[in-house]
């Protein structure tokens, strides 16, 4: 037998003797999988909350009374990032003790403007005129000086509560004998000489005050702050038994829901016509929810009216001992309330804690969490949320709440019954039909959510995050 091996005969393709796959695929039923969609996440935050049902959209927090006039510290109110100093605790200010006039001390609380400041901003510098006070909200503040040398020395480290500057409003030829420094981003309220100047000339009393200054007479609070529950205990025979009330904030604070909406449109075409085997405006709806979820948990973390970040109280606002998150910087936080009932951290803090841990020897528990295995410390979960924003100095947050009302917790806020209620707290209402034949549905949710007592949620801020180069 002899074989054809010249060039020609080896460039001549083999016959094809059956159907070839590319051919029959036209007659073949494809198996194809529902729309993916990367943006999913876990939503720990969503699942973990209580939600509490909000008639009427707001939910009101009443609390007790509570502020600690004569403890040096000046206190604050929040309302979402918005700070405020408390009229009362101006009584901090030694120009200011003793006096008494609510009218005025909210004119001069009123006066204050927010200011907030990034780590390593100068604040103020030494010589420069000093024309106002500042009460630090939250951060850390270090003050130095020329020392006799030459030499930068270190005055003093001011944190939450303290003030600098109080001279100024009384001296017009005061100066800054000192530089003040952001050690880390915070908040500080400032009242310039000519605004307390403005109040002073209108306010009498104000005036025969200050020449006076008379001290202010403490007031018994208990360790909170709140005004203390008079009681007897321990008594014997007809003893004369103390009278009390309990009282609340006069303006207690509010949370509105807050709303995520979007409008789903789909053809009529496709809807008609490409429904097999899985429904068009199903699937479209699917992923639109998915996507609005997402929106609505990082909205709860970082909102600045009632996201849990900007809400959190600055005496629950705590500081690493050196950037990593160690085991010890969990400690602190954990220990600051009772009951907590879960961390929540980026998924990249996460591993950075995992780090800090391995590298003690220690290695974290696991606890169940709806049938999920996830990491803890001290029996309290770790659950990650990409939601936790990390700055360009791969620094983050962790949280640690403990949840529910009859905790005193945080809790999420919804209203359900919605008309045209698709899942709870989320609706899907038909728009109707354009003339270029597209079918229109609003997808709204409503939320919020609202922190009921100041440790119901503490953070850890300022985490460093990177691996280190070592």
């Amino acid at each position: 037998m002899t074989v054809d091996t010249s060039p020609e005969a080896q460039l001549d393709p083999p016959k094809q003797s059956s159907l070839g796959t590319s051919a029959a695929r036209n007659l073949a039923t494809t198996t194809k999988s529902a729309p993916q969609m990367q943006e999913i996440t876990s939503r720990w935050l969503l699942r973990m909350l209580p939600w509490v049902e909000t008639k009427g959209g707001a939910y009101r927090v009443n609390r007790r009374l509570s502020y600690t006039v004569g403890d040096g510290s000046i206190e604050f109110v929040q309302d979402g990032a918005r700070v405020q100093v408390i009229p009362r605790e101006l009584g901090e200010l030694a120009l200011l003790r003793g006096f008494d006039d609510e009218e005025v001390l909210a004119a001069i609380a009123g006066r204050c403007v927010q200011r907030d400041f990034r780590a390593g901003e100068v604040l103020v510098e030494r010589g420069a005129p000093a024309e106002q006070i500042h009460l630090i909200a939250h951060g850390r503040i270090s003050q130095t000086a020329a020392g006799k040398y030459g030499d930068e020395i270190s005055v003093a480290v001011l944190a939450d509560g303290d003030r600098f500057g109080e001279n100024a409003l009384l001296d017009a030829d005061a100066r800054w004998d000192y530089t003040a420094t952001a050690e880390t981003p915070g908040t500080l309220l400032t009242l310039s000489r000519a605004d307390f100047a403005g109040i002073l000339n209108s306010a009498p009393h104000l005036q025969e005050h200050i020449q006076r200054f008379s001290s202010l007479p403490l007031q018994r609070q208990n360790k909170h702050g709140e005004a203390e529950i008079a009681m007897s205990a321990g008594h014997t025979g007809e003893a004369e038994l103390p009278g009390t009330f309990v009282d609340y904030e006069s303006k207690p604070r509010e949370y509105e829901l807050s709303i995520a909406q979007t409008v789903l449109r789909v053809h009529t075409r496709v809807a008609d016509l490409y429904n097999g085997p899985m429904n068009q405006t199903e699937e479209q709806l699917r992923l639109t929810i998915e996507a609005l979820r997402e929106r609505q948990e990082h909205e709860l973390v970082n909102n600045r009216e009632f996201g849990l970040l900007h809400n959190a109280a600055f005496k629950q606002r705590i500081q690493t001992h050196s950037g990593p998150p160690t085991p010890d910087d969990m400690d602190e936080l954990l220990c600051r309330r009772r009951g907590t009932k879960l961390f929540l951290a980026h998924p990249r803090t996460i591993a950075a804690i995992g780090r800090e841990m391995n590298a003690r020897g220690l290695y974290p528990d696991h606890v169940d969490v709806g049938g999920q295995q996830v990491p803890a410390w001290r029996g309290v979960p770790i659950l990650p949320c990409n939601k936790i924003p990390i700055t360009k100095e791969n620094t983050s947050s962790i949280l640690a709440m403990r949840t529910g009302e009859d905790n005193q917790g945080v809790i999420g806020l919804r209203q359900t019954g919605l008309p045209e209620e698709y899942e709870p707290g989320l609706s899907v209402r038909f728009m109707g039909i354009d003339e270029k034949s597209i079918i229109s549905y609003l997808v709204t949710t409503y939320y919020s959510a609202a922190i009921l007592v100041p440790d119901a949620l503490g953070v850890l801020e300022n985490v460093q995050i990177a691996r280190r180069s070592d």
